[in-house]
């Protein structure tokens, strides 16, 4: 049997590459780009015009264009899917609060801990959060992830 990769516990017939363990936390960080916003749209349709009309945006409460929800969580869906729990993981429900916006050109950080890993089944609760780059929480909340073992074929 291999060694659970670490930070991981032992392997389980739930979790037989090792199971997350409460308290391990994982981050990641990126720029958010205006090519951001055109992908999105391609893939959702929503062409809000606080996304994309500058006078229009000037004259909300948010001063300027803002990127939508989608493209600042989707941050969370890289540290679920690569760091942790990690590849195999999908999200089985998600509570987040949007705190505040985040604009073209500033960089966000997602970061996800282990807050209850279940043994009988690879299902993990995560608390996730995004917090823009001045340190301002933009998103704030909970997922809980459903974790598909991923054997990958011997070279």
């Amino acid at each position: 049997m291999t060694a659970p990769a670490a930070g991981l516990s032992n392997p389980s017939p739930a979790w037989p590459l090792g199971a997350p363990v409460a308290g391990q936390r994982a981050r990641r960080s990126r720029t958010v780009q205006p090519e951001d916003i055109e992908l999105f749209t391609r893939i959702s349709g929503d062409r809000n015009p606080l996304h994309y009309d500058e006078a229009i945006a000037m004259g909300t409460r948010f001063g300027e264009i803002i990127v939508q929800g989608g493209v600042t969580t989707a941050i969370l869906n890289a540290v679920v899917a690569e760091e942790l729990p990690g590849p195999g993981t999908v999200f089985l429900q998600v509570e987040w609060s949007f705190r505040a916006p985040v604009r073209p050109g500033e960089e966000i950080t997602g970061e996800v801990e282990v807050v209850e890993v279940r043994a009988d089944k690879p299902i993990t609760r995560l608390r996730t959060r995004v917090t823009r780059g001045d340190g301002v929480v933009a998103v704030e909340g909970t997922a809980l992830c459903y974790t598909v073992p991923i054997v990958r074929p011997a070279a």
